[in-house]
């Protein structure tokens, strides 16, 4: 029997860096996806198949003991096999259409997913489950995170987090499925990025203008629309009624507070101006200081994105994905 599960990246729409200090952040999911296919085998080992390597280690073998990319691989395998004593080894291939390192939430995606295929050998998990098993494996490699994106690959659609890192439903369901008709264009800066110290970055420039910072938050909770009321007018409600011209007047805001907080660069300034004459609204998405923009562009205009960008810079179309994971077998 072989077991698949998949499951999206995610970008952050709003909020990014301020959510730390007292703001929430609105995350997506979107249709770029990762899936993992998991099978029995009789080799008494665990082997893991990606685009960054294939290894091959005894059942025994601790996840501590392999190379960081393959950990939670190995920790899901060993959990899965501990309280299934019969199980003699697993082979576990991974395929992604996420790339790698620039804040697209891979390493979550590949959780989520690797957790719902290698569990799913035995059962379909619950949805608490998969958080439970997907932030445990996750944490092998990223011992401080939020668990934010692991709950927008899990669960699809939008959602907002807290500044406590837990998550802030919008609606009475787990994610809000609004769509937005536009296309949402991700340009790869092909700079690689470290969250940490951007974060350090941000924390400084706070230390440094204390009444300023206070009131970008504020601005930020208002562009958002969650002020505790559900503010008319704001992101939330513009994607409720569909009005992308707003919403993406919306992210050129918010990424101006970026510019004031030193988390963006050059490059990330051309690749904006760039697609100025196109674009609803453009923006940062995730740490800054490399990673990727996103911006707001209509199906008329999609075709020109080519000819506007940097040779260099890798681009793709996106969607909201409202489906988040999914899972099936196939019998052998």
């Amino acid at each position: 029997m072989k077991s698949i599960a998949s499951a999206p990246a995610k970008i952050i729409l709003f909020g990014e860096h301020f959510v730390v200090h007292g703001t929430n952040a609105l995350l997506a999911a979107i249709d770029k996806r990762v899936t993992v296919t998991s099978t029995f085998t009789e080799n008494k080992t665990i082997k893991v198949n990606s685009e960054l390597g294939t290894i091959e280690v005894p059942i025994s073998s601790s996840h501590e003991e392999v190379e960081s990319e393959f950990r939670p691989f190995v920790y899901l395998a060993n959990k899965m096999i501990a309280s299934n004593q019969n199980v003699n080894g697993l082979e576990i291939t991974i395929n992604s259409d996420i790339p790698v390192g620039v804040g697209l939430g891979s390493s979550s995606a590949c959780c989520v997913a690797a957790a719902s295929s290698i569990f799913g050998l035995f059962k379909k998990l619950s949805d608490s489950e998969i958080l439970k098993m997907s932030r445990e494996a996750e944490k092998t490699i990223f011992p401080d995170l939020s668990g934010a994106d692991l709950y927008v690959c899990a669960a699809g659609g939008i959602i907002g987090c807290e500044v406590d890192n837990t998550i802030s439903l919008h609606s009475s369901t787990p994610s809000v499925s609004y769509e937005i008709s536009a296309n949402l264009v991700i340009v790869n800066s092909m700079i690689q990025h470290s969250t940490k110290r951007s974060v350090e970055k941000v924390r400084r420039f706070k230390e440094n203008n204390e009444k300023r910072f206070s009131e970008l938050c504020d601005l930020v909770t208002k562009l958002i629309g969650d002020d505790g009321t559900r503010a008319r007018g704001g992101a939330l409600d513009n994607m409720k009624n569909n009005d992308i011209a707003a919403l993406g007047l919306k992210m050129t805001e918010n990424q101006k507070y970026l510019e004031e907080i030193q988390v963006s660069n050059d490059t990330l300034r051309d690749m904006i101006s760039s697609l100025k004459e196109i674009s609803l609204g453009t923006k940062i998405t995730g740490a800054g200081d490399g990673g990727c923009i996103i911006a707001l562009v209509e199906d008329k205009n999609l075709d020109k994105v080519p000819a506007l960008l940097p040779k260099d810079k890798e681009y793709f179309s996106a969607k909201i994905d409202t489906k988040g994971v999914v899972w099936s077998t196939i019998e052998e």
